[in-house]
């Protein structure tokens, strides 16, 4: 059985100020909290601090497990109002939590575009361009999630001014495109190459059996980023398989009711209820499983950095691919007997009829042998 690794006060106090980096002491002279949990029950309802800088409300979010690779962060713009210009020197992703608004993206060259958003949709900020957020409603605050990776970024060059206020056009990023913002986007795959999703709620996905229960399933490149993002949907009564990877995936639930469960290995699964709102961020190779216990299809969207994805040798991310050849899923036919009965037995509970019998027949068909014992 692993352990966590808590060692005595006094080894731990050699390694104090190696705890503090430059990102985050930024974060709190910005006034804002740290939120290190890996599980945030709604974003929309999560307690925001005032933001002088910025001109409105947020908190950052930011577990252990992820903190040197990307961040998120939940911003609110006052109703009527509009947060301050921001320029940066790192990546951003933004989804759309409740409101409506538009922002402005500009550069140094005179480049302008605009674009209006509302509730669910999804979008990139180019790297280093000038932009504003804008909220649209009067009496509303609109609140926006985002995932940076101000992290590294910031404790590479530990000098803010540089990071905010570097006048260099990435031009190959953003050139002033009228359609940049446009919901648009070319299919390569599961890749969907765009700067804008209108809804994430409702995009069509494609299907992705190898992630097991017949669920649907589309990736991103946004403002040709090196940041990314998925979304995945997995039907009534089924559940995704169970699988790790690296850091610093931010997992947001856009709709269904169910639970997760993450575990090191070698420790016993931890449960994690969720609704529409949810954050769970799965720590660094923490087996995790998104399971739907509700009358609707299961959706989330998750905000990730690339150094999440370990790939085999042909760039085939090891999450998807079978444990039984050297990947990091596991099989149906492997997981523990509590996980299914768990799930069986909540299913039960709540009158809801299973659809996992088919999928685990089906799984039989294609399954790796098992490796040899030796």
């Amino acid at each position: 059985m692993a352990q966590t690794a808590i060692v005595s006060e006094e080894l731990a106090k050699k390694f104090a100020t190696e705890k503090e980096t430059p990102y985050t002491r930024w974060v709190k002279s910005e006034g804002l909290d740290i939120i290190s949990a890996l599980y945030v029950q709604n974003l929309r309802t999560v307690e925001l601090k005032p933001w002088a800088r910025r001109g409105g409300r947020g908190v950052f979010i930011n577990h252990d497990a992820s903190r040197t690779s990307n961040d998120c962060y939940v911003c609110e713009i006052p109703p009527g109002g509009a947060l301050a210009p921001q320029r940066q020197l790192f990546e951003e992703m933004i989804m759309v939590l409740d409101g409506r608004g538009s922002t402005v993206v500009w550069n140094d060259s005179g480049a302008r575009v605009s674009f209006e958003w509302k509730a669910g949709a999804l979008f990139a900020i180019p790297l280093n361009c000038w932009h504003q957020h804008y909220n649209g409603a009067g009496r509303e605050p609109a609140r926006f999630v985002s995932v940076t990776n101000a992290p590294p970024v910031i404790n590479m060059y530990e000098d803010i001014d540089f990071v905010f206020n570097c006048k260099h056009d990435f031009k190959n990023r953003f050139s002033g495109e009228p359609d940049y913002f446009s919901p648009k986007g070319e299919q390569k795959g599961l890749l969907l190459e765009t700067n804008f999703v209108a809804d994430a709620v409702s995009l069509p996905l494609i299907s992705a059996k190898e992630r097991g229960a017949g669920g649907g399933h589309i990736r991103f490149n946004m403002a040709k980023g090196s940041m990314n993002s998925h979304i995945s949907q997995f039907p009534v009564g089924t559940y995704k398989k169970g699988h790790c990877h690296g850091p610093g995936a931010h997992v947001i639930i856009l709709s269904g009711e169910g639970y997760s469960l993450m575990w090191p290995e070698g420790e016993e699964p931890r449960r994690y209820d969720w609704e529409v709102g949810t954050l769970i961020v799965p720590p660094n190779r923490w087996f995790h499983q998104h399971f739907n216990i509700g009358t609707t299809p299961a959706r989330y969207l998750a905000f990730k950095h690339e150094a999440v994805a370990i790939r085999n040798p042909q760039g085939v991310p090891k999450a998807w691919i079978s444990r039984r050849v050297g990947g990091d899923q596991i099989d149906y036919a492997d997981e523990s007997t509590v996980v299914r009965n768990t799930f069986a037995d909540e299913l039960t509970r709540r009158g809801i009829a299973s659809r996992m019998d088919a999928i685990y027949q089906a799984e039989l068909a294609d399954l790796p042998p098992l490796a040899k014992a030796g």
